[in-house]
């Protein structure tokens, strides 16, 4: 049995941000492609926790940070073996200056 996949509010929030930019910029159809792919990403994490690579950028912070990518986003997580999770903390633009991905909620 695979690990729960949990969304903090913060990358909620980032994911409806990214959904209302390109339904705004581009169309409705385009934002929910985006987001259910990147949805469906994160959920495959449940069966293979580690398969993204630890994120360099984050590596000073207690939590084993790791990384996949689905698109141009950078869904930013860690294994919360206490809980039994996965914890998904962000979702990222790789177009972005790499350094942003250090801010804090």
């Amino acid at each position: 049995m695979g690990l729960i996949i949990y969304w903090t509010d913060f990358a909620k929030k980032e994911l409806k941000n990214i959904f209302d930019y390109h339904k705004e910029k581009v169309s409705l159809k385009i934002a929910k492609q985006i987001a259910k792919q990147v949805v469906e990403k994160a959920n495959c994490l449940s069966s293979f926790p580690e398969i993204g690579p630890i994120e360099q950028l984050l590596k000073e912070r207690p939590q084993n940070f790791r990384h996949i990518v689905s698109t141009n986003y950078k869904i930013v997580y860690w294994i919360n073996n206490d809980k039994n999770r996965v914890e998904i903390v962000d979702i990222f633009d790789t177009r972005q200056n790499p350094e942003k991905i250090t801010r804090k909620k």
